[in-house]
């Protein structure tokens, strides 16, 4: 046992286990303690036995008592004081306070043996323990030392009476010899004893670290994972079930039945039929929320393999929002798309400012007016074509810039949207414009930035927007989250529901003469400088009137409000 504890070499001595132990064997400590309690009792009964033998007739021996409580005293003494790391290793302190003081008694009562008591039998007891708690050589050392201890006491027999003195020796050497077959036995149970510890050891580190990742990699799964029973019961759930299923599912305590809310009933089914038929599922199902329209979820539903005969596993089933899937892989396709345009913009950069130049120098030569009126159309349609390339071109540097650098630019906003505004109205000659700025802060944003945004919202809303006065509007406030915000307000007709979901995606347009980039690289634009652009149809503040209105709420900026 020693070979297994010492450092730097390999456990050759138990049975090829080539694993370090841990520092302390709980097992051999336990063994050790059960020996401890063992030598208390046999005091007691040292004691008892003396106590006995006088009152059966037997004369007194004053010196068998004394070595007998002395025995019970070191006993309890050692049961205190004693606390060695097993095995032992070699014949010290912890040895002589435990098997040695055993010997020494017991090899003491045996040559002061009154009658006809034997204490021979005693002797198994340090044996056992040197063999078990001890390494090899100790228990080898204990063994021997009891096989000459019973060889003295048989020349002491037949040194003294000599009558069958030849049977006395003869005992002894067959104790001895049973003594060392019972010492090696006991060596190698403890020898497995602390192998199989040592494994139990390194299965449950092993285990604990398994469930600790599997437990981390179910927490951050996107996709929600319940894990039912044959009898409908949920086990585990992680926190993306509760966000798709809902009803306060994350502070139910498991196992609870999976068809207690009616919403979770087509769950329910589906884990049964999955038992039935021994095979995994799949399908979409709608689930109704405690708030807002039923969820589509696709589920899959997989079986866990069948611990034992009586058990028949679990089904896992794995939950997805439709719409996130959707989502992610309409995302997936947009900036695949978006690659593409980019380079394709590149490409037709060059050729159509040739375009452009070969018109432009041709009008100075035209002076028919139908030509020039064709020619017009051509300069008309280059132009057009040259904004759809900047806007393509803008998405791939909008998206290469998602984050404002630290300390970026701060603008007052009321005073740059009232210039915004005001040079957008000369240039586009439209009336009707109503202005209600007094947000009287300023916003950490780039001006050319927000002149794109407010433009781009301005000739939506002319578009659409009646000629009437205030027609538009246009207003900056601080909201009630503290953060500035600006709005402008057309009286257009409503939007169709279709085109509200779709109104800040890339090549998305209800006008066929749009590039549909417009609104996307506004919505590119504002989560770059921490903003959220987003739409409402609500009434306008002053006459009440319902309209379209589009939002910007700005990130606050730091510093006092510079001067205007």
């Amino acid at each position: 046992m020693a070979l297994l504890w010492s450092r730097g070499a390999p456990a050759t001595d138990w049975a090829g286990l080539d694993i370090p132990p841990p520092p302390r064997s709980t097992g051999l400590s336990r063994l050790w303690r059960g020996f401890m309690t063992a030598r208390v009792f046999v005091g007691v009964v040292l004691l008892l036995l003396q106590g006995v033998t006088y009152s059966l007739g037997q004369p007194f021996q004053p010196v068998a008592l004394a070595i007998s409580v002395t025995y019970f005293a070191l006993v309890l003494l050692g049961a205190r004081v004693l606390d060695p790391q097993p095995p032992l290793r070699s014949l010290g302190l912890a040895w002589i306070g435990s098997i040695g003081v055993d010997l020494a008694a017991f090899a003491l009562l045996q040559l002061l043996q009154s009658g006809s008591i034997n204490f021979t039998p005693l002797f198994a007891l340090p044996v056992l323990m040197g063999a078990v708690v001890g390494s090899l050589p100790v228990g080898l050392a204990t063994t021997a030392a009891v096989t000459l201890l019973l060889l003295a006491d048989a020349l002491n027999y037949s040194l003294g009476s000599g009558v069958d003195a030849p049977a006395r020796y003869l005992q002894a050497a067959l104790t001895g010899t049973g003594l060392f077959v019972v010492a090696l036995l006991a060596h190698q149970l403890a020898l497995r004893l602390a192998r199989e510890e040592v494994l139990a050891s390194r299965s449950r580190t092993s285990a604990q670290m398994h469930a600790q990742v599997n437990e981390l990699v179910i927490e951050t799964l996107g996709e929600g994972v319940l894990v039912v029973d044959v009898d409908g019961r949920v086990h585990a759930v992680n926190p993306a079930a509760d966000l798709i299923l809902g009803h306060g599912l994350a502070a139910m305590a498991v196992p609870f039945a999976l068809d207690s809310y009616p919403a979770w009933r087509p769950l329910a089914q589906l884990a049964t039929q999955t038992f039935k038929r021994r095979e995994g599922r799949s399908t979409e199902l709608p689930i109704a929320q405690a708030r807002g329209a039923a969820r589509e979820v696709r589920i899959r539903t997989r079986l866990t393999p069948a611990m034992d005969q009586r058990s028949e596993g679990f089904c896992v089933m794995f939950l997805q929002d439709l719409r996130e899937l959707e989502a992610r892989i309409r995302t997936e396709k947009l900036a695949a798309m978006g690659r593409m345009s980019a380079a394709v913009a590149h490409e037709i950069r060059n050729p159509l400012a040739a375009i452009a130049q070969a018109s432009a120098l041709l009008a100075e030569d035209l002076s028919d007016e139908g030509q020039r009126q064709l020619n017009g159309m051509v300069q008309q349609n280059a132009q057009r074509l040259a904004r759809i390339v900047d806007d393509v071109l803008d998405v791939s540097r909008a998206r290469q810039q998602r984050a404002l650098p630290t300390g970026g630019e701060t603008l007052p906003l009321d005073v740059a949207v009232r210039s915004l505004v005001e040079e957008w109205v000369r240039q586009t000659r439209r009336a009707g414009v109503r202005m209600s700025l007094g947000a009287g802060v300023q916003v950490r944003f780039e001006e050319e930035h927000l002149r794109r945004i407010l433009v781009n919202l301005l000739d939506n809303a002319a578009r659409y927007a009646s000629q009437d006065e205030g027609a538009i509007q246009v207003s900056t406030a601080v909201g009630a989250n503290r953060r500035a915000q600006l709005v402008v307000w057309s009286d257009g007709a409503p939007l169709d529901p279709a085109v509200q979901r779709h109104l800040f995606e890339p090549f998305f347009s209800s006008e066929s003469r749009s590039s549909g980039l417009g609104l996307y690289i506004c919505r590119e634009l504002c989560e770059r400088h921490g903003g959220v652009i987003g739409y409402e149809r609500r009434a306008a503040g002053g006459d009440g009137r319902e309209g379209n209105s589009f939002f910007v709420h700005f990130a606050p900026a730091q510093g006092p409000l510079p001067p205007q």
